[in-house]
Order: structure tokens, then sequence, then C-alpha cells
């Protein structure tokens, strides 16, 4: 075999072994620091999605990761007269460019503004959740990272 072609397979081998060795299994219960990167409204549609960005390093990703994650509930639409809180859950973390799909528990975030907006010929008040809310989750499954 050309020796430089057994050096080049050997490195190759070397690199992606190492790059499996790099990933760690993180328990169940461990926590997830997070911030919001937009604001989220009581009334936003269940289902909707919305991302935060990670405090602290989880396992072998670090902080400022991206995470995506699902509304469970909400007060739904204005024009109802719902009372569920607002439940947030997390589904997914990037990592290396890739997004790995992880299972928590959900939030219900607290200290939402009140804001007052005009539609048409009358007013509402509309709790949000800032950019920049903290939110702390914790996993449900152990997830390899």
């Amino acid at each position: 075999m050309n020796r430089k072609l057994f050096f080049a397979t050997l490195l190759c081998i070397a690199i992606a072994s190492g790059t499996c060795c790099l990933a760690t299994t993180v328990p169940a219960g461990t926590p997830i620091l997070v911030q919001t990167n937009a604001a989220i409204s009581t009334h936003a549609t269940p289902g909707n999605h919305f991302t935060a960005t990670l405090e602290q390093s989880l396992g072998s990703v670090a902080a400022g990761a991206q995470l995506s994650g699902v509304i469970e509930a909400s007060r739904g639409s204005r024009s109802t007269t719902s009372s569920k809180p607002l439940t947030l859950r997390l589904t997914a973390i990037s990592k290396s460019g890739r997004l790995v799909v992880i299972k928590t528990d959900t939030v219900m975030p607290q200290g939402a503004k009140t804001t007052r907006a005009r539609r048409g010929s009358f007013s509402f008040g509309e709790d949000t959740f800032p950019v920049g809310t903290k939110l702390e989750f914790h996993l449900t499954q152990p997830v390899n990272l």
C-alpha cells in the first residue's frame, strides 16, 4: 500500500474515532438553563416553536448553543376565555451543526410583562415573556451529546 495513502487512511480513522469518543451521555434529571431568543406571548398558539440559547455547557455542548422547543399549552386565541398557563418544552439542541432530539419536562415561565395593544376600536392587555427570559428545564430521558 502506498505510504501516503496508508497515513491518510490512518488519520481519517483517528479523527472519526476521536469524534465518537467526544460524545457524552447526559443523564435524565440534568438541568438545562436557557434564555429565550424572542418574546413569547401567553396567547401564543400551542404547537408553535420557540428558540433559546444554552446558558451553561451541557455534556460536550458549549454554552451559547441553540435549542428549539414547542409551546405545549397557552391561553390560545385572544377571543377565548381559556386560563391555561403558558407551558413550554425543549425538543432539540444544536451540536456541531446538527439537531439532537432531547426530551425535557415542561416549564411554566414566571414574570410576564403586561403590554397594552389596540385592535380596531378596543384595547386589550397581553402578557409576554421578554427576550432573554431565563428558564430551567430538566431532561426526562438521557441523551448522547
